[in-house]
């Protein structure tokens, strides 16, 4: 049963959609940095999920998306976060 927003929360919710984009790097950025430390396997597993779910939200190649998260090549990703950040 959906219910209206207070004002405040319609500020909260429109800046978040405003800012999604520095959000994203931000997230992909912080998990280049986790994998780059070779984490647990458990925790590597959820952090490439992370990346996979992240990566869908930016203009970045789906083909290559998967080719990266199936790989989980780092440095590859690393570079891609680069790239999306210009």
């Amino acid at each position: 049963m959906p219910r209206d927003l207070s004002y405040g929360q319609k500020k909260i919710v429109d800046r978040y959609y405003r800012n999604i984009d520095s959000i994203v790097q931000q997230k992909l950025t912080e998990a280049v940095s986790e994998l780059a430390m070779e984490p647990a396997p458990t925790k590597a597993n959820r952090l490439w999920k992370s990346v996979a779910a992240a990566l869908a939200k930016t203009d970045a190649d789906p083909a290559r998306v998967a080719r990266l998260v199936e790989s989980r090549d780092v440095a590859a990703l690393a570079r891609l976060v680069g790239e999306l950040s210009r």
